[in-house]
């Protein structure tokens, strides 16, 4: 039982399933325009939801919200289910296989048997692609790895039902139903302005309001939490920006890609210009994460160098809100 599914590697794991997904069902749609017309990007600070023994920063929205909104904008019916029984999950999954039908699954990547030791945590939200079944073994295409792999019946069973925040609960999901072409045009001109208005949105804890909350509490942390526990809290930062879901400054070259692309559908030449200004934000955002690196990881740390990512994180704030202003104004 094996699907002719062609596996493409990409930067992020939603887009990349709703990519490969569209791809097979024969529609040509990059991972840049999934994430853009998704209205993919965000920048979150997340105090009540601990990760790892620390708050939670999320760079992008929540899972599954990609898919839905680039469905829903471009035409596209999504069937998702969740369930409490492993048995029914499983079933679900085989009926879908035997009728030709790859699908999107959510899984924790703690117990991915296939990611590299320093890569597997408690994080519920990584997506895939199950595409067939060959000796009780699950064929897997998981667009963040460079080749396919597998795992067996106990090995999906138990990523598809890891317990703790975003809980995946045996989530699968397809689409099933599609236009003659889709609405490309109307769906990037949406997407780009529900970016704008969450990047700009007046709440202390989202977008650039939410960079310059935290850059306060930078500077506040070795004072206040020590020096050990601010050095734990700074690390939390560049590994959800870097390490967990593509996060800063790759988020920011999918987007920079996805606004060249839209430049030459909508045939506006300013978001051809805008792309390339994205481009260099998301190398200050790479700047940020080493800076920020090399100062949890000396014990020794001063409060000047917090003082130093605390400015560097304002300034981002301040480029991004200029940048999403003007963003708004090209469509």
């Amino acid at each position: 039982m094996k699907i002719n599914f062609t596996h493409h590697q990409s930067a992020h794991c939603e887009n990349g399933v709703v990519s490969n997904l569209m791809k097979y069902n024969g529609f040509e749609v990059s991972e840049p325009m999934v994430f853009g017309i998704g209205s993919g990007l965000l920048y979150c600070y997340i105090p009540f939801l601990k990760i790892n023994h620390g708050p939670a920063i999320t760079y992008r929205i929540l899972p599954g919200h990609i898919f839905n909104r680039f469905a829903k904008r471009v035409g596209v019916k999504v069937k998702r289910e969740k369930f409490k029984n492993t048995s029914k999950a499983k079933a679900r999954l085989d009926q879908n296989l035997e009728n030709n039908n790859p699908v999107g699954v959510q899984v924790g990547v703690y117990n991915l048997v296939y990611f590299p030791d320093a890569y597997r945590f408690h994080f519920n939200a990584h997506n895939l692609v199950v595409y067939g079944k060959e000796n009780n073994e699950y064929l897997v295409s998981d667009p963040v790895m460079e080749n396919t792999t597998k795992l067996t019946e106990k090995q999906l069973e138990k990523v598809r039902f890891a317990k703790g925040a975003f809980a995946p609960k045996g989530h699968l999901y397809y689409p099933i139903d599609f236009p003659k072409k889709l609405k490309l045009k109307g769906a990037i001109v949406k997407g780009i302005k529900n970016t704008c208005k969450d990047m700009l949105a007046p709440i202390p804890i989202v977008g650039v309001n939410g960079m310059k909350l935290v850059a306060r509490l930078i500077r506040k942390w070795p004072e206040k939490r020590g020096v050990k526990k601010a050095n734990h809290y700074l690390g939390q930062i560049v590994r959800m920006q870097e390490e967990i879901g593509t996060g800063g400054g790759g988020f920011r070259y999918i987007y920079a890609a996805f606004l060249q692309e839209a430049s030459e559908v909508l045939k506006n030449k300013k978001l051809a210009e805008l792309s390339k200004e994205m481009t260099i934000i998301g190398d200050l955002w790479r700047d940020f994460a080493l800076e920020a690196s090399r100062i949890y990881k000396n014990r020794n740390a001063k409060s000047e160098s917090y003082e130093s990512v605390a400015l560097q994180l304002e300034n981002l704030a301040m480029k991004e809100k200029e940048f999403f202003k003007k963003l708004r104004k090209a469509v």
